[in-house]
């Protein structure tokens, strides 16, 4: 098979997958993260968290607005966040 026969082959299986034809192998879920309930529920202001996480002010309102989500290891701090509040004392201390 060839590249272009390849290329086909997949664009046909998503085509399927699309139209419930066919199942798809392998589906990711992520839950995202609600910065704006994080940052209320810790009483810290935009600019305090953006600090304390080492991003820019305008990074947590477009996270606030669902413009962008947090991705990598700003989703799993922010993860440990939620389930151990305590743990964003800490980053803030640094």
């Amino acid at each position: 098979m060839n590249f272009f026969d390849e290329l086909q082959a997949s664009l046909q299986e998503a085509v399927d997958i699309k139209n419930g034809v066919k199942l798809p192998a392998n589906v990711s879920r992520y839950d995202i993260a609600d910065v704006k309930a994080i940052r209320e529920q810790l009483n810290v202001s935009q600019s305090e968290m953006a600090k304390a996480l080492g991003t820019s002010v305008d990074t947590i309102k477009s996270w606030e607005l669902k413009r962008r989500n947090p991705t990598g290891l700003a989703a799993k701090v922010l993860a440990t966040i939620q389930a151990n509040p305590a743990f964003f004392l800490e980053l803030s201390a640094h």
